[in-house]
């Protein structure tokens, strides 16, 4: 016998992925933690090189090692054991915002000041690994921790959708 296979049916035979965003997320953080830490100790004369002031140097120092951090903390409030406590998930989400777009901002100061493009063609034919972690930013930065979101938007009765 054959049974029809309704949309409905269909969208819930698919396994639950929510998980997903690890697969990006995790990278994304560990190339920013890289990157901050190899500037480590913070020396002022490292941001010469680029012609960066102290202070702009040392926002992308610590900037590329907070928003590594925030996008794993921010990817932790999102599994089961910790999700449903007060403010978890809301917090989780504010914090992969912020390091996503920190992200964005961090990699476009480095495609601006040390790749110097001609266009955005040449960035986007010639610089894949700044550009992934661009959009891997902007990506965290616009969506957040929405599988969790929507989880939470379908079991709570008086959330609007």
């Amino acid at each position: 016998m054959t049974q029809k296979l309704t949309a409905a049916a269909y969208w819930q035979r698919l396994p639950d992925l929510s998980w997903s965003h690890l697969l990006l997320r995790i990278p994304l953080a560990v190339v920013f933690l890289q990157q901050g830490f190899s500037k480590l100790p913070y020396d002022p004369a490292g941001g010469d090189v680029f012609g960066l002031l102290p202070l702009v140097w040392w926002v992308v120092v610590y900037g590329e090692i907070a928003a590594g951090v925030g996008l794993l903390v921010g990817g932790l409030a999102s599994i089961n054991l910790v999700k449903d406590i007060p403010l978890v998930a809301i917090l989780g989400d504010l914090i992969t915002r912020f390091s996503g777009i920190t992200m964005c901002c961090i990699t476009t100061g480095v495609i601006w000041v040390v790749t110097k493009p001609e266009s955005l063609l040449d960035v986007i034919l010639h610089d894949n690994f700044h550009l992934f972690l661009w959009v891997g930013g902007l990506y965290f930065g616009l969506r957040g921790n929405w599988a969790l979101a929507a989880q939470i938007k379908q079991t709570q009765p008086g959330v609007a959708t």
